[in-house]
């Protein structure tokens, strides 16, 4: 096992999309895809890393679709948000399945198949070496996952908020399109802004710029890539902060 305080992360939060879960078929939840997610959690977590995992549910239910066919935002948002706890589910049966202790926390109350969303719990989890999947959004229609990770990240002191994407971090231009796409490295807040690099919705991104919230984009699906990376190796994704 890595020395912790060797790393440059002590607790990260984990951003993952819905799509994750979903496999091949591109909607509903794969098992098999629920279980290498759980191993990739697992590698970071046994290194002793404190992970905290918020998760979309775009494998289940977009609200942009409800909304495009008259349906009320915020009915259309707490769809999804429920769709997070189904997700989340999911991914704590894995985790335990490889011998992860995994708790689900949830900003929408469901008491009956998940702990709601308590800042101080979700911390002392942590601390006590067990994973926390963190559902139901922010609890508030209108705001992405993306916003609740970067809400989350402050609220439990996490170093990073690590964006789990297919894309081995941030490119001058998009590289399935153009060969001459190079990666960063390393990116300023400001860089981003000023190149309009997409790399999280606007309102996440401001509220980690306003905080100093490191991000950091990585391939969550390359072998190693996710595990090198919370280790400090610049040569997979970007991490951007205030330079």
């Amino acid at each position: 096992m890595t020395n912790p305080t060797a790393l440059p992360y002590k607790r990260i939060i984990l951003k993952l999309s819905g799509e994750a879960l979903a496999g091949p078929h591109g909607s509903g939840i794969d098992t098999s895809s629920a279980e290498y997610i759980a191993h990739k959690i697992r590698a970071i977590h046994e290194i002793g890393i404190q992970v905290a995992v918020v998760i979309g549910a775009g494998n289940l239910w977009r609200g942009a679709t409800g909304v495009s066919r008259g349906m009320e935002q915020s009915t259309a948002d707490h769809m999804g948000m429920i769709g997070t706890v189904m997700n989340g589910l999911a991914l704590q049966d894995a985790l335990q399945r490889v011998g992860v202790s995994t708790r689900v926390q949830t900003a929408v109350q469901m008491n009956a198949v998940a702990e709601p969303y308590i800042r101080l719990r979700a911390i002392r989890h942590m601390e006590k070496g067990r994973v926390v999947v963190i559902t139901g959004g922010t609890g508030n229609p209108y705001f992405t996952t993306d916003t609740a990770a970067a809400l989350r990240a402050m609220e439990i002191n996490a170093d990073i908020v690590i964006k789990a994407t297919k894309v081995n971090g941030v490119y001058s231009a998009d590289p399935k399109k153009d060969s001459t796409a190079t990666r960063f490295s390393t990116l300023t807040y400001d860089q981003v802004l000023n190149n309009k690099y997409q790399v999280m919705d606007m309102t996440a991104f401001t509220l980690c710029q306003e905080h100093d919230m490191p991000i950091l984009v990585v391939d969550f699906w390359a072998e190693h890539d996710l595990f090198q990376a919370v280790q400090g190796n610049h040569s997979v994704g970007t991490l951007i902060s205030k330079g």
